[in-house]
């Protein structure tokens, strides 16, 4: 139990996946929390321990300790994907284990899940403990103000433009095309973002359909469709994006006849056990052989190599000024709300205005695909568009296979139907 002759103490764990600039917010809230007379307290896993009532596997952090880490990538307080939401018991548990090593405050870096389950710490805590997240997510889907990016996001971009263009240099030379799954569970903003940084030939997110859930032919013949398209102007090779998000969108059983894997402690399908590329990889060849079109495609998997990347000074200076603005927040008598910052002013988010009504959980930003920056992302891709179902385009892009032009406009008219924005587009103005 709390001391009055001891130091108030500031707790600090890590939750979900790793994102560049972890390091960064553990050390500006320690410092800072320091420098403001506070004991810290790093909790290793997560939740993890916590919610079995185990509060031993704790590192003091000093100044010392955290000066120089903010440039480096990964979590020296590791992370797990523990809910300790799970039931009250769980949140409980946590609680008290918090309470027992005298615990005042507690800062959580993550994303939607671990936000969620901070908001559920902070109710079981009854004000006992005060309760602040900074968030986290190299899938940049939480709904923060001013449609600001989650930390770690431009970083992840960055790396992963970086593997896309090496992708497109690769398949220019030997004549292929290039399947690239990227992480978002949900959101399809790190798919867009790599290809429209790197001028991929197109992506393909779950926020461009319109109907949900669709059938995985629709997302075969959007790729098959922009082959075609790519050999119609001279060109046989290219590189796809598609989000692994598209997974949970299928008709119902798809995804649970590919994923073998259960759900972890959130109740999610492990989408990285589910093999997206591959099953893409081999519906798309089958399908170019069923139009008369010879192409090699190669799956590959972005995602891992993006999450403990070292960050950017983007994302350094973004999470100094978080794990900054936590402190001071906690300290103001402040209490469950995640840190934003808009204008280059820290902003509190209650934790409650944060979630969705009907489910209760934290709310996911999605991308918006009737907004000028999608629109531009689309009309940099090679894909079939609604004009190239207008002559003379319509006989040149059946040209390129066995159909003829009615069986090519029955084919892919409907697909394309399906994911066509709002504005009509007269093309692409990218031979990437």
């Amino acid at each position: 139990m709390n001391d009055t002759n001891q130091p108030r103490k500031l707790a600090i764990l890590v939750g979900g996946g790793p994102a560049p600039g972890i390091n960064s917010v553990i050390a500006s809230a320690t410092i800072e929390a320091v420098n403001c007379g506070l004991r810290v307290i790093g909790l290793r896993d997560g939740f993890r321990w916590l919610v079995e009532g185990d509060a031993s596997h704790i590192v003091d952090l000093t100044i010392r300790d955290v000066s120089r880490i903010h440039f480096t990538g990964g979590s020296i307080l590791r992370t797990s994907r523990t809910n300790p939401a799970h039931d009250e018991q769980s949140a409980h548990r946590a609680v008290k284990a918090l309470m027992d090593i005298g615990v005042n405050y507690l800062l959580c870096i993550g994303g939607d899940d671990t936000t969620y389950g901070a908001a559920k710490i902070a109710e079981a805590s009854s004000g006992r403990i005060g309760v602040v997240t900074v968030p986290k997510t190299i899938d940049n889907d939480l709904p923060l103000p001013d449609n600001a990016p989650t930390f770690g996001f431009e970083t992840a971009r960055a790396v992963g433009t970086a593997i896309v263009e090496s992708l497109m240099e690769d398949a220019r030379t030997t004549g292929r095309w290039y399947l690239a799954v990227s992480m978002g569970r949900k959101s399809g903003a790190l798919a867009l973002g790599m290809c429209k940084s790197a001028g991929a030939t197109l992506a393909v997110i779950p926020e461009e359909f319109h109907v949900n859930p669709f059938e995985l032919s629709m997302v075969v013949d959007t790729i098959v469709g922009a082959i075609i398209k790519r050999r119609a102007w001279g060109r046989d090779d290219g590189v796809a994006l598609v989000a692994e998000g598209i997974a949970e969108r299928l008709e119902p059983g798809v995804l649970q006849r590919l994923a073998e894997s259960g759900r972890d402690a959130y109740g999610h399908v492990h989408l990285s056990d589910v093999p997206i590329g591959s099953v893409l990889r081999d519906q798309i060849t089958k399908a170019l052989t069923e139009v008369g079109v010879s192409a090699t495609v190669v799956s590959k998997d972005i995602g891992y190599e993006l999450r403990c990347a070292k960050p950017l000074p983007f994302d350094v200076e973004y999470t100094r000024t978080l794990g900054y603005g936590a402190v001071r927040y906690l300290l103001s008598g402040g209490s469950g709300a995640l840190i934003a910052i808009t204008g280059g002013r820290v902003t509190p988010v209650s934790l409650n205005d944060l979630k969705d009504p009907e489910t209760g959980r934290v709310r996911t930003r999605m991308v918006e695909v009737d907004t000028e920056s999608y629109q531009v992302a689309r009309s940099y891709m090679i894909r079939l568009e609604m004009s190239d179902f207008e002559e003379p385009a319509l006989s040149s892009l059946a040209a390129q296979t066995k159909l003829g032009v009615a069986q090519f406009k029955n084919r892919f008219l409907p697909v394309v139907k399906a994911t066509a924005p709002g504005t009509a587009h007269a093309g692409a103005i990218s031979a990437a």
